[in-house]
C-alpha cells in the first residue's frame, strides 16, 4: 500500500495544485488539457509529455513555488483523495489526467476501495525478469520527471518517500510512527474533524484546512523522517525481495528427496541460510524462495469436495461446474411485449430519401445542410441542399455512364461500392452516399485503411469480396494518402479484393446532359446501404439496410427525438455508421435540418469544440458519445462564456453502457450551470442490427422521469435483476435508455437455446420487430436466419407474435413504466463456470484501482478465452512507460484482488503490455477481437505477465486415488479368462557356434585375427574434411595392444581399474584390447572439453574416483590439459592417480597374456550419466561381453566381408560396444565418424556412407537431429556431390529412451530425395542394465520384393489419458488425445522380455503397460556403483516373479513398455512380438495422482509457439515447472508464458506452476542427444539459469 500510494503524492507534486491551477493563464490551462488528451489517447510518448509540459509550466514555477509549504503538502494529500462519500473511509486519488470518465463510477471506485482492503496486502512472488527485457530502470535510478516544478522541501520528503517504499517497514518498535506512516502514505482522508473535502460543480477541490490539519501534514513529515532513520536502507543490492521468508525453524527435515548426485558431490551446509521447502528439500538460493512464497501463497483452488469414491476409468471425467442450489433465480411473471407509441401519419412525408433530397434540393437550394470544420475548429465549407443535389446527381451519373471496361459499363443498379472518406471529410461522403442512392447502387462505407496491416482490415477485405466490390469512391487527398505500390497504384491490402479507385473530387465528375435525370422512386425492399459490423470473434459482417427500413427508421427518428424542418444539430460521431450516419446524413436530409460536423481530430485537439459550436449556432441537438462529455470535463474551467441553453436533446448514443451513467451525471453537474437542463440529456441503445432500439424521448414529449436502478452484481452473473440491498461493494448503477421506439415491439428472450420470452426479474437479450431494422447479413443466410428472424415464444412454446423479431445483442430487461434498461452485450458477455460477466464491468473495476500511475485509462481491453473447456477472462492493459516494474506488479495483484472480490470471478491473465502497441480501433479505443487474436497466436509481447490459472481453473479432473491393487494371481486369471496371453517376449535361438564363436574371451579373438587374417581392414576413422584419419588392420591393432600390456604389468596388478581419456579413435579401441591382455579391467571415459572444462572435467574426475582407477591411460594433450592451470580451477589436480600418455610406447611385446580363470571375471566397466542425473557404472563380464557380439553378430548379420558405418560416441552403452568390441568379434570393417566432427561438416556421416556404399549404418538422435537443421535444405547440393543413399538398408538409431517418431520421420523425408528407403531407418532399444535389447535389422528383403508400400506396420496410436492411468488403449491415428509410439526393434537373439507390474512385480497380459525386464546371457552383472543410492538398485539385477515363472531370474530395465502381439510374422514363421517402449520410470512424473512422461508436456510446449527451440519440464515440491527456450527477440518472451500455461492445461489437465524463459542452448543435453533434466532442476533451483523471464503461476 505504502508504496502506490507515495507515488501517487509524487504525481500530485507534479500536476499544478488546484489553487496554482487558477494562477495559469487560459491559454496555457488550454494547451495542459490538449497535453492530457493527447496522452491519455497515445498520441504522444509519456516523455514528450513531461517535455512539453515542463516547458509549458517553466515561467510559472515562481509563483508555485511561492504557496505556503504546509498548506501545499495538505493540498496534495486532499488533491490525492477526492471525497466520494463524506466519512468514507477509502479514497480515490484522482490527479488531473484521470480519463474515461465511460468506465468510472464513484460509487464502484469507493467499493473497489473497500474490497481491496479486505485483502491484508497479500504478497504474492514477483516474477523475475532479465535487465535487458526491462523497459525501465530500477526504482531509485530513475529521476521523477520535472523536479523543478517542486519546492526544495518537497524534493526531500519525495525522496524519503521513495526510499520507505522500496524497503519493507521494519520498526515494530515504533506504533505511533507507524500509525503516521500508513496515514499519510495511505492517502486515506485523515479523520473527518481533520479536513472534509468536497467536489464542487467546479471540478476543484475546495479544501477547509484547519491548522490541525496542517499539523498532521508536517507530522506526518516528521514522522517519516523519523521512520528512515529506523529503516534499514539497503538499496543498492538485488531488488527488494518480496518473498518474505518464513523465520520458523522447519521441524520435519528428513531430506528424503534430497538430489541424487548429479555430476558433483554436494553439501548443502554452504554459509546461506538453508531452507526447508514443503517437502523437506533444502533450498538455497533467491528463485527457490520466490518459489517457496508461491507455495505459501497459493490459494486452494476453489474446487468442490471429491465424492467419497473416484471409479478410475479412461475417461477423465472433467468437473463439470454443478450449478449453486443457492443461486438467485427468477421469480417474476412472464414479461409481455412492450409496445411502442404507433408511428404518426405525415401527409406530406416524402416517398423516399432521394425524394427528399430532390425536394429540399430544388425547392431549398439554399438552405444550408452540412458543415464542415478543419482541425482548428473553423467552418471550411458549407454544404447546401441545392449543392447536395446537383453534386449527387452528377456523380450517379458519371458512375453509371462514365466508367466502362471493354465497352461495357462497368457498373449495373444494385452493385456494390465500397465508400473510403477519411472522419474529417463529412461532405464528400455525403454526396458520395447520395449518388449512389441515386444511381441505384449500394455504398459499403468502410474505414480508410492507413497501412497495410491495419488492424481488423484483412476482415474489411473479406467483406468487400463478398459482397462483390470493384469500385472504391474516395477524395484525392485520401487517395494521395494511400499506401502504394511499386507502380504508383494504390497497393492491394492483404485479403482485399482487386478494387478500382475511383476519386469523387469535381474535375473527375461529369455534368449530365439536360435531358437525364436520376430515377427517384418510393421506398422499396431493395438494399439501400451495407453497414459493416465486427462480431466478438473479430469476423466482419455486413447488415443490409433497405430503402423502406432506410425511410422508415428516419421517420421513427424524427417522431422519436421531435424533429423539426430546419434544425440545427451537432454530430461528434462518426458519420459513416450507426447513429452518427442515422441522425447525421439520413435523418437530417429528411428533415432539412443542419448538420455542424465535428471530426474526431478536432476532438482531440480541443475536446470543448462541441461545445462551443452549440453554443456558437444555437444547435437545439447535440449527438455525442459518454467520452465526449468526459472529455470536455477535463478542458471545461477554461471555458467562461459558452452556454447550452439552446439545447433540446443532448443524444448519448452510447447510453446502453452501464457505466456511461456516471459521464452523464458528472457532466450535469458541471454544465448546469451553463445553461444544460437535467431533462434533455437523452441515453439511447442501438445496435447495427436493430438500428435505434430506445431512445429517451425529449422533455416536451410529456414523458414519464428517466429512472435510475441500483443492481447486485452478483444477481446479474446468474441472469437475475436484484436490488441491491445488502452488500453495498458488488453493484452495478444503470440509467434507463427510454422507451422503445414508435412502431416497434419490444421483447425481452433467453440469451440461449430457444427464445423463449423472460420473466420480468430476467436479463435476457432485446429483440425488436418493427419495419426499421436491418434485414440480413450479406451473403451469410445461416445467421441472417439466427439474428434477423427470431421468433420468440410464450412459456409454453406459443409464438408471441406472427412478425419476426430481430436479436439486437443488448442485454437488459424492461423495467417500470415501459423504460427499457440495457445492462450489457453480447459482445462483452463472458461465461466463466455458468455464470455471466460483462467485459465493460470488468474494465470499471480494473480502473478503479488507481490506474492512473500504471496503466493508459482508455487503453484496456477484456476479454475470454476457452481454455479446458471453459471460458477465462484475460485482462490486457498498456503500461505507463515510466511504472517501475514492482509497481506494475503490485497494481496488477491488486487488479486481480478487487475483481475477485467484486466480481467473485478469478481473472485466468493479466498482462500490461508497452505503451501505444495495442491494436487501436478507427476512432481511438482498443480493437479487441484483434489483441485476442493476437494474445492466443503468441504475438502481444507484454512487458508484464500474471497468471492465475490455480485459483481460476475449477473444472481439472479429479486427482486419480490409488486403487487397493489387485493381486498377481487374480492379474492372470483375468488375463487368461479375457484370452489375453501373458506379454512376454522372445529372440530367436541363438543356436549354432561358428568358428570364432568358440572363444570365450573377446582378446583371444583379436589374437585369432591377427594370425588368421593378419592385413584384414577392421577400422578406418575419418576427420572432419571425410579423408581417412587412420585405419587398423587385424594385426596391427593386436601390436598395438601388445605395446600398451607391456607399458601396464610392471606398473599395475591383475585386476586393476584403468581409465582410458580418449578421443574417439584407434588409441582408445587398442589401449581397451592392451588393458585386456595386462589382465586390467578398463573404463573409457569422455575427455574434458578444452573449452569448457568447468562443467567437463568435474565429471571426469568423478568416475575416475568413482571407478577405483588407479591409473589413467591418455594422450600427451589430454595428459597436458588434466595438469593445467585452467584444471586446476575446476578440480584438485594433485589427487589424479597416475597418468600415462601412450602416445611413443617402446615397441615391446609383453612377456605372456593373461588369461582370466573364468568367463564370469569382469571384462570393462561401463560408466553413464542417466538422463535423472545419476552417474551408473555397470559390471560386464567376459561372457556377457562376448555374448553381447554374438547377439548383434546374428541379429544384423555382420561378416569379415560386410561394412558398416557407424555415427556414435565410444564411451558406454551400444556405442562403445559396436566401435570397439563388434568388428573384433565379427570381423567386418567399421568405417567410424567421431560425431564432433559433424559440428564442423554436418554430411560427413552421410557422405561417408555413400561414399563407401555401407549397407547398415547406426547413428545417434544427436546426430539424426544435427543432419535434419543442418543438411534439410542442402539436399539438390548433395545430390551434385553424388551423395546417394540408396545402398543402405538399415539406419539404425542407438538410444536409450522412447523412439522419436517425429524426428526419424522428418530424416526419412529430408533424404528420401537421395535415395534412403523410408524403411531403412529404424530404432534401437538398450539401457544400464543391458545395452542391447533390441536392434531392428533390416525388414527390407521380402517386403521390399513384393513392393509394400503404406506406413510402417510397427507404429500404434495410443490414448495418451489412458497412458497416465498406466494403461495402455489403441486408438485410431488421428484421434483426440492419440500419442503414436513406434516399435523399439526387434528382440536380439537369446533375449527374453516380459512386462511386469512395478508394484507387485506379477506379469501382466499383452498391450498392458508395465516395467519391462529383461534375462539375457549378455546382462550387465550389476552395477559397480551407483553414487549416493546403492541400497536403491539392489534388486535391479537379479528379481524374480511374484507369481507364475518364479524361478527365471530377470534384470529390471527401469522403463515403462508394453509388448503387443503383431500381424507380422518373422522369417520362422512365428507371429511377431513388438516391444513398445514409453518411457524411463525415473524421469515420469507423479502429478494429480497420475503418471505423466515428461517429453509428452513437452512435445506440446514446442508446438504451442514457432519461437520455442527447446523445453524441459521438472517437478518441484508437486510445482510444474517449464523451461522454454526462447529462440527470437526478448520482447516475445512473455508471450510464451500464456500459451504455455493454455496448451499444457489443454492437453494434459495439469496446471503449470512456474515458467522459465531461457537462451537455447540451456538446456543441458548429453552426449546422446538426451535432456538432463534433473542438470537443470538443480540450475533452476540454484539460480544459475539465468533466465530471460520467470513466472510464477498463481
Amino acid at each position: 500500500m505504502a508504496e502506490r500510494t507515495s507515488s501517487g503524492l509524487l504525481t500530485m507534486m507534479l500536476e499544478p495544485t488546484p489553487a496554482v491551477a487558477m494562477t495559469l493563464p487560459a491559454e496555457v490551462r488550454e494547451k495542459l488539457a490538449e497535453l492530457e488528451l493527447e496522452l491519455s489517447e497515445g498520441d504522444i510518448t509519456q516523455k514528450g509529455y513531461e517535455k512539453k509540459r515542463g516547458k509549458l509550466l517553466a515561467p510559472y514555477i515562481p509563483q508555485i513555488q511561492g504557496v505556503d509549504p504546509s498548506l501545499q503538502i495538505d493540498n496534495r494529500i486532499q488533491a490525492s483523495s477526492q471525497a466520494v462519500l463524506p466519512g468514507s473511509k477509502h479514497n480515490k486519488s484522482r490527479a488531473a489526467n484521470t480519463r474515461d470518465e465511460r468506465f468510472r463510477s464513484d460509487l464502484h471506485t469507493e467499493a473497489v476501495q473497500a474490497a481491496l482492503a479486505k485483502y491484508k496486502e497479500r504478497k504474492m512472488p514477483m516474477p523475475s525478469k532479465r535487465r535487458s527485457v526491462l523497459v525501465q530502470s530500477s526504482v531509485e535510478a530513475c529521476t521523477p520527471p520535472d523536479t523543478s516544478s517542486a519546492s526544495e522541501d518537497e524534493g526531500s520528503l519525495r525522496r524519503q518517500g521513495r526510499l520507505a517504499t522500496s524497503t519493507p517497514y521494519q520498526g515494530h518498535s515504533h506504533p505511533a510512527v507507524e500509525h503516521w506512516f500508513n496515514r499519510v502514505i495511505q492517502g486515506s482522508s485523515t479523520s473527518s474533524s481533520a479536513s472534509s473535502t468536497s467536489s464542487h460543480p467546479g471540478g476543484r477541490i475546495v479544501t477547509n484546512t484547519s491548522a490541525h490539519a496542517a499539523l498532521n501534514a508536517n507530522a506526518a513529515a516528521t514522522a517519516l523522517a523519523d521512520l528512515m532513520a529506523h529503516t534499514q536502507l539497503d538499496n543498492h543490492s538485488a531488488p527488494p525481495d518480496v518473498t518474505g521468508l518464513s523465520e520458523r525453524s522447519s521441524v520435519h527435515a528428513e531430506r528424503s528427496q534430497v538430489a541424487s548426485v548429479r555430476g558433483v558431490s554436494r553439501n548443502y551446509n554452504h554459509q546461506t541460510s538453508v531452507m526447508e521447502t514443503a517437502d523437506g528439500v533444502p533450498v538455497n538460493s533467491r528463485v527457490s524462495n520466490k518459489i517457496q512464497q508461491l507455495l505459501n501463497t497459493l490459494k486452494r483452488p476453489k474446487r468442490p469436495p471429491l465424492r467419497e469414491f473416484f471409479v478410475d476409468d479412461f475417461e477423465e471425467l472433467l468437473d463439470v461446474q454443478q450449478p449453486d442450489p443457492n443461486q438467485p433465480k427468477p421469480e417474476g411473471q412472464q414479461m409481455s411485449p412492450l409496445e411502442g407509441e404507433s408511428l404518426g401519419v405525415v401527409t406530406n412525408w416524402p416517398p423516399s430519401l432521394p425524394a427528399a433530397l430532390q425536394r429540399w434540393g430544388t425547392t431549398q437550394p439554399k438552405s444550408p445542410c452540412l458543415t464542415a470544420l478543419d482541425n482548428a475548429g473553423k467552418p471550411v465549407y458549407t454544404l447546401t441542399y441545392g449543392k447536395l443535389w446537383t453534386r449527387s446527381q452528377k456523380l450517379a451519373y458519371t458512375l453509371l455512364n462514365k466508367l466502362s471496361s471493354r465497352n461495357e459499363p462497368l457498373l449495373m443498379p444494385g452493385d456494390r461500392v465500397a465508400l473510403v472518406f477519411p472522419n474529417n471529410d463529412p461532405v464528400m461522403f455525403m454526396v458520395a452516399f447520395y449518388g449512389c442512392l441515386l444511381a441505384e447502387l449500394v455504398p459499403v462505407p468502410i474505414e480508410v485503411p492507413l497501412t497495410r496491416k491495419d488492424a481488423g482490415s484483412q476482415q474489411i477485405g473479406f467483406l468487400l469480396g463478398s459482397c462483390g466490390v470493384t469500385l472504391a469512391l474516395t477524395t484525392d487527398a485520401c487517395q494521395k494518402g494511400l499506401p502504394k505500390a511499386q507502380t504508383g497504384e494504390v497497393a492491394t491490402f492483404k485479403g482485399w479484393p482487386r478494387l478500382l479507385w475511383f476519386v469523387t473530387d469535381g474535375k473527375h465528375v461529369v455534368k449530365p446532359p439536360k435531358d437525364w435525370h436520376p430515377p427517384v422512386r418510393e421506398a422499396s425492399n431493395d438494399i439501400a446501404y451495407i453497414e459493416y459490423k465486427t462480431s466478438k470473434e473479430g469476423s466482419t459482417m455486413g447488415i443490409t439496410v433497405s430503402h423502406s427500413a432506410m425511410l422508415a427508421h428516419c421517420h421513427s427518428l424524427t417522431q422519436a427525438c421531435g424533429y423539426t424542418e430546419a434544425e440545427t444539430i451537432t454530430n461528434v460521431l462518426d458519420f459513416k455508421r450507426e447513429a452518427g450516419l442515422w441522425h447525421g446524413v439520413l435523418t437530417s436530409v429528411m428533415n432539412r435540418m443542419h448538420v455542424i460536423s465535428i471530426p474526431y481530430s478536432l476532438m482531440k485537439v480541443n475536446p470543448l469544440s462541441w461545445i462551443q459550436k452549440v453554443h456558437t449556432y444555437k444547435a437545439r441537438v447535440a449527438v455525442v458519445k459518454s467520452r465526449d462529455m468526459h472529455w470536455s470535463l477535463l478542458a471545461q474551467r477554461d471555458q467562461r462564456d459558452i452556454s447550452l441553453g439552446s439545447l433540446r436533446m443532448l443524444v448519448v448514443a452510447d447510453g446502453a453502457n452501464p457505466w456511461s451513467i456516471s459521464s452523464c451525471d458528472a457532466f450535469l453537474n458541471v454544465f448546469q450551470a451553463r445553461g444544460l437542463r437535467p431533462e434533455v440529456i437523452c441515453p439511447c441503445a442501438s445496435s447495427s442490427e436493430a438500428m435505434t432500439v430506445a431512445i429517451r424521448r425529449p422533455p416536451e414529449m410529456g414523458v414519464p422521469p428517466p429512472g435510475k436502478a441500483v443492481l447486485s452484481m452478483g444477481g446479474l452473473s446468474h441472469g437475475v435483476i436484484r436490488v441491491d440491498t445488502e452488500e453495498k461493494l458488488s453493484v452495478l448503477t444503470v440509467q434507463d435508455v427510454g422507451q422503445a421506439m414508435p412502431g416497434a415491439m419490444v421483447c425481452v428472450v433467453r440469451v440461449e437455446g430457444t427464445p423463449y420470452l423472460c420473466q420480468t426479474d430476467e436479463v435476457g437479450e432485446i429483440c425488436v420487430s418493427s419495419g426499421s431494422t436491418g434485414v440480413a447479413y450479406y451473403g451469410l443466410p445461416g445467421m441472417t436466419k439466427n439474428v434477423f428472424e427470431t421468433v420468440p415464444v410464450t412459456s409454453s412454446g406459443i409464438p408471441i407474435s406472427d412478425r419476426p423479431f430481430t436479436r439486437t445483442s443488448l442485454l437488459g430487461f424492461v423495467g417500470p413504466d415501459s423504460l427499457v434498461f440495457i445492462v450489457g452485450k453480447m459482445d462483452g458477455l463472458m461465461v466463466v463456470s455458468g455464470r455471466r460477466h460483462n467485459a465493460d464491468d470488468v474494465v470499471a473495476t480494473a480502473l478503479a484501482v488507481e490506474p492512473m500511475k500504471f496503466v493508459y485509462r482508455g487503453r484496456i481491453a477484456v476479454f475470454s478465452v476457452s481454455v479446458l473447456h471453459d471460458e477465462r477472462i484475460v485482462v490486457v492493459a498498456e503500461q505507463r512507460p515510466d511504472a517501475s516494474e514492482e509497481d506494475s506488479f503490485q497494481w496488477m495483484s491488486r487488479v486481480l484482488q478487487a475483481i475477485d472480490s467484486i466480481h467473485q470471478v478469478g481473472v485466468y491473465c493479466l498482462a500490461l503490455v508497452p505503451a501505444n502497441t495495442l491494436p487501436k480501433a478507427p476512432l481511438g479505443g482498443i480493437h479487441i477481437s484483434e489483441t485476442k487474436q493476437r494474445f492466443l497466436e503468441g504475438a502481444l509481447h507484454p512487458c508484464n505477465v500474471l497468471m492465475c490459472p490455480h485459483t481460476c481453473v475449477t473444472n481439472l479432473p479429479k486427482p486419480r486415488q490409488k486403487q487397493p491393487e489387485v493381486g498377481p494371481a487374480s492379474m492372470i486369471v483375468g488375463n487368461l479368462v479375457a484370452g489375453k496371453r501373458i506379454a512376454q517376449a522372445c529372440g530367436r535361438d541363438v543356436g549354432q557356434l561358428e568358428d570364432n564363436d568358440q572363444f570365450l574371451y573377446i582378446q583371444d579373438v583379436l589374437q585369432w585375427r591377427a594370425q588368421a587374417t593378419p592385413d584384414h581392414p577392421l577400422f578406418l576413422v575419418l576427420n572432419a574434411k571425410g579423408t581417412v584419419a587412420s585405419t587398423a588392420s587385424c594385426l596391427q591393432l593386436h601390436k598395438r595392444a601388445e605395446r600398451v600390456a607391456a607399458a601396464l604389468m610392471g606398473r599395475l596388478n591383475t585386476g586393476d581399474h584403468v581409465a582410458l581419456v580418449y578421443p574417439p579413435g584407434i588409441d582408445l579401441i587398442a589401449t581397451f584390447y592392451g588393458c585386456l591382455y595386462a589382465g586390467c579391467v578398463p573404463v573409457t571415459v569422455r575427455p574434458p572439453h578444452p573449452q569448457n572444462l568447468a562443467t567437463t572435467l568435474p565429471t571426469v574426475k568423478m568416475i575416475v574416483e568413482v571407478s577405483k582407477s588407479v591409473c589413467i591411460l591418455t594422450t600427451q594433450a589430454i595428459m597436458k590439459l588434466l595438469k593445467s592451470k585452467e584444471a586446476a580451477a575446476a578440480v584438485d589436480v594433485k589427487s589424479w592417480p597416475m597418468v600415462l600418455d601412450t602416445d611413443d610406447l617402446p615397441r615391446k611385446k609383453s612377456p605372456q597374456m593373461y588369461k582370466p580363470p573364468t568367463p564370469e571375471m569382469l571384462a570393462y566397466l561401463d560408466f553413464s550419466v542417466s538422463t535423472t542425473g545419476i552417474l551408473a557404472g555397470v559390471k560386464m563380464s567376459h561372457a556377457a561381453t562376448s555374448a553381447l557380439c554374438r547377439s548383434i553378430k546374428l541379429q544384423c548379420e555382420l561378416y569379415p566381408s560386410r561394412q558398416i558405418a557407424i555415427c556414435l560416441d565410444p564411451y558406454c552403452g551400444l556405442g562403445f560396444a559396436l566401435w570397439c568390441l563388434c568388428s573384433v568379434y565379427a570381423g567386418h570393417q567399421s568405417i567410424l565418424v567421431p560425431p564432433l566432427e559433424l559440428e564442423s561438416n554436418a554430411s560427413l556421416w552421410l557422405a561417408a556412407v555413400s561414399q563407401y556404399k555401407v549397407r547398415v549404418t547406426f547413428c545417434s538422435y544427436s546426430v539424426m537431429e544435427m543432419c535434419t537443421k543442418g543438411l534439410g535444405s542442402q539436399t539438390e547440393a548433395l545430390r551434385l556431390r553424388n551423395v546417394n543413399l540408396s545402398c543402405v538398408r538399415t539406419c539404425m538409431v542407438v538410444a536409450e529412451e522412447r523412439p522419436r517418431i517425429a524426428l526419424t520421420q522428418s530424416f526419412s523425408k529430408i533424404f528420401k530425395d537421395l535415395g534412403l528407403s523410408p524403411r531403412a531407418v529404424s530404432t534401437t532399444f538398450g539401457c544400464r542394465v543391458n545395452v542391447a535389447i533390441c536392434l531392428q535389422p533390416n525388414r527390407l528383403g521380402k517386403l521390399a520384393e513384393q513392393g509394400t508400400a503404406g506406413p510402417d506396420p510397427t507404429t500404434v496410436y495410443v490414448d495418451m489419458r489412458a497412458l497416465r492411468h498406466d494403461r495402455v488403449r489403441l486408438v485410431e491415428r488421428g484421434s483426440p488425445h492419440s500419442l503414436p509410439l513406434m516399435e523399439s526393434g526387434k528382440i536380439l537373439p537369446g533375449v527374453k522380455v516380459i512386462i511386469a507390474n512395478t508394484e507387485t512385480k506379477g506379469p501382466l497380459g499383452d498391450s498392458h503397460l508395465g516395467e519391462v525386464w529383461v534375462s539375457s546371457p549378455h546382462n550387465a552383472t550389476g552395477y559397480y556403483t551407483v553414487y549416493g543410492e546403492e541400497a536403491l538398485h539392489a534388486d535391479h539385477f537379479n528379481t524374480k516373479l511374484s507369481f507364475g515363472d518364479t524361478q527365471t531370474v530377470w534384470a529390471r530395465t527401469g522403463y515403462l513398455g508394453f509388448l503387443r502381439r503383431t500381424e507380422l510374422t518373422d522369417a520362422s514363421g512365428e507371429r511377431h512380438d513388438a516391444l513398445y517402449v514409453v518411457g524411463s520410470l525415473d524421469e515420469t512424473l507423479e502429478l494429480r495422482g497420475m503418471r505423466y512422461h515428461p517429453i509428452d508436456i513437452e512435445t506440446s510446449v514446442i508446438r504451442s509457439h514457432k519461437s520455442i527451440a527447446e523445453c524441459a519440464v521438472f517437478t518441484w515440491t508437486n510445482l510444474l515447472v517449464v523451461v522454454v527456450e526462447l529462440e527470437g527477440s526478448e520482447q516475445e518472451a512473455l508471450d510464451l508464458v500464456a500459451l504455455v500455461t493454455n496448451v499444457v492445461l489443454e492437453e494434459h489437465y495439469l496446471i503449470v506452476g512456474v515458467v522459465v524463459v531461457v537462451d537455447p542452448g540451456v538446456i543441458p543435453i548429453n552426449s546422446r542427444g538426451e535432456k538432463q533434466r534433473m542438470h537443470l532442476r538443480d540450475g533452476f533451483l540454484a539460480d544459475q539459469l539465468d533466465p530471460i523471464y520467470v513466472a510464477y503461476n498463481m
